[in-house]
C-alpha cells in the first residue's frame, strides 16, 4: 500500500512528523507492505543565503517579531522535537533555499533511497548545522548513502530533476495542500502535520481495509502439488 509525504527540508515538523509516522508504521501489522514515496514542497520559494544571519533574526524579520520571540518560539519547537526522539541545534542552521535539495531526493528515488536521503537532509540541516543548499554538501550527503557522487555533482550543475520537483509541487496545489507535513494513505486518506503516532496508526489501519478489499490475497487450497518453476525446474 502506498503512503505519499509531502515535505519541505527547511519545515521542522517535516522531520518531527517523519519520526512520528515512523513510529507508527513500527506498530503497524503490514508494515512490510507499505511504499513509501517523498514528493517535494517548498514553504517558501524565495528564500536565499544570507550568510552571517541567525535562523533567529531571519524568522524575527520575516514574521514581525522580536528576536527574544523568535528564540522562545524554536526553544519550543526544539523541546518538541526532543519529544520525538531529535536533536534540533537551532543555533546551528543555516539559512538555504530547499530546491536542489528536492532535486537530489527526486535523484535518490530513482535508486529507491527516497526516506534515506530525506533523513540525511534532516538531519543534516536540523541536527548538524549544513548549508542544504550548497551542491558539494549534498553531493557528500547522497555519497554517505550509497549514491554515486560525481552523478549528483552533474546532475546539479544541469536541471535535471526540476521537472519532478515542479509535478510534485503542482500535485500538492491541485490536492490542497498548503501546509506541510502532508499525509495520504492509500490515495484515500490524509494526515495533515506532525500528528501523534496513535494518528497516524489509524489512518494505516483504515486505509489497509480498502487496499486489502481492493487487493484480496490468494488463499491457497489444498497445497502444492507438481509443477514447473522459472527456469525450468519441475518437481
Amino acid at each position: 500500500m502506498k503512503v505519499d509525504i509531502w515535505s519541505d527540508v527547511m519545515c521542522p515538523f517535516c522531520y518531527i512528523g517523519k519520526r512520528k509516522f515512523e513510529n507508527a508504521l513500527a506498530q503497524f501489522a503490514n508494515k512490510e507492505d507499505i511504499e513509501i514515496e517523498w514528493h517535494s514542497f517548498q514553504l517558501d520559494p524565495t528564500v536565499q543565503p544570507e550568510p552571517g544571519k541567525d535562523i533567529y533574526s531571519y524568522l524575527a524579520e520575516r514574521k514581525g517579531l522580536s528576536v527574544e520571540q523568535s528564540k522562545q518560539m524554536h526553544g519550543n519547537v526544539a523541546r518538541m522535537a526532543a519529544d520525538a526522539g531529535l536533536q534540533y541545534n537551532f543555533d546551528k542552521a543555516v539559512i538555504a533555499n530547499s530546491y536542489d535539495a528536492h532535486r537530489v531526493s527526486q535523484l535518490a528515488k530513482k535508486y529507491g533511497k527516497g526516506d534515506a536521503m530525506e533523513e540525511q537532509l534532516f538531519k543534516g540541516y536540523f541536527t548538524e548545522g549544513k548549508d542544504t543548499s550548497d551542491h558539494e554538501t549534498l553531493v557528500a550527503m547522497a555519497a554517505a548513502i550509497g549514491m554515486n557522487g560525481e552523478e549528483v555533482r552533474q546532475m546539479l550543475a544541469g536541471n535535471a530533476y526540476k521537472d519532478a520537483v515542479d509535478a510534485d509541487i503542482h500535485r500538492a496545489a491541485q490536492i490542497g495542500i498548503n501546509g506541510v507535513p502532508f499525509f495520504v494513505f492509500n490515495n484515500r486518506y490524509a494526515v495533515s502535520g506532525a500528528q501523534e503516532p496513535e494518528t497516524f496508526l489509524g489512518a494505516l489501519n483504515a486505509a489497509w481495509k480498502e487496499y486489502e478489499k481492493e487487493n484480496p490475497k490468494l488463499t491457497m487450497i489444498d497445497g502444492d502439488a507438481e509443477s514447473c518453476e522459472i527456469g525450468g525446474d519441475c518437481k
